[in-house]
């Protein structure tokens, strides 16, 4: 009867992850889909890239890895490389706000750009605060108590879940800017932040490899971990070439301007 009860609630709170996921799919595509009735044009790699996200994001919290990741740490450090790192980058890249601007009322519109210039906004946009939310997040789950408790309680199950995917997005966002951001911050800063961020990570891989959360085996531990220092190295690497070409192209101008002076 326990058995039955927890899958009960576990179904309904994976129900909740799916739809989430999915109803975000949709409304995506049916604003693309007003955009072009109206007479304007979408980039067609932003609709891959967003549908590619959504697959990323169901395939952490449902399917064969997901099922797998409740006895398997590596399978579960899959789904966070999924849920927390490559989704969030794939659909940061679709410019979700950015299509939502172009679809609603201009009173909806003033409204969005209002919140994104809220104080709440400006403090989760932060690089800093995002990056301690994002790598603080993976810090407090794999170094306490915290990552075997919610395998035994799929309220926080779900609630660690949300806060991977959420915090890898926002992160995310703050350092490469693909959507409006009102509170913009330099480059320099972005990079230190994004560089400590970045060794967050990498320790943390490490840390896991030598010590393994509580009940789970040193084996899977050493998998993990490589899996989360490797695959994570590979969408880091992509972000890297994102921002650096951002900055390159921020600049390019500038010295372009700076060298017509200088020859005249």
């Amino acid at each position: 009867m326990g058995s039955n009860h927890h899958f009960v609630h576990s179904f309904g709170f994976l129900s909740i992850l799916i739809f989430t996921f999915i109803f975000a799919l949709v409304i995506y595509l049916r604003a693309v889909v007003s955009l072009v009735f109206a007479g304007k044009t979408w980039p067609l790699y932003r609709v891959i890239i967003w549908v590619l996200g959504i697959i990323c994001s169901l395939g952490a919290v449902s399917g064969p890895i997901a099922s797998r990741a409740h006895m398997d740490f590596t399978a579960h450090m899959l789904t966070h490389l999924l849920l927390g790192m490559v989704a969030p980058l794939l659909m940061v890249l679709a410019a979700p706000m950015t299509l939502i601007l172009k679809t609603v009322t201009v009173k909806t519109g003033r409204r969005l750009c209002c919140f994104l210039k809220s104080k709440f906004i400006r403090l989760i946009g932060s690089p800093i605060v995002a990056s301690v939310l994002n790598i603080g997040g993976l810090w407090v789950l794999y170094c306490s108590n915290l990552y075997h408790v919610m395998q035994e309680n799929v309220f926080l199950h779900f609630l660690v879940h949300m806060h991977i995917f959420l915090a890898g997005y926002v992160f995310t966002a703050s350092i490469i800017y693909i959507d409006p951001a009102p509170h913009r911050t330099s480059f320099l800063h972005r990079a230190i932040v994004f560089a400590a961020t970045l060794s967050g990570h990498g320790i943390l891989a490490k840390y896991i490899y030598v010590h393994p959360p509580a009940g789970v085996g040193a084996e899977q531990a050493k998998m993990a971990g490589m899996v989360m220092y490797y695959g994570g190295d590979v969408v880091d690497l992509v972000l890297i070439i994102i921002f650096c070409y951002q900055w390159y192209k921020s600049a390019r101008p500038v010295r372009a301007v700076d060298q017509s002076y200088g020859g005249r």
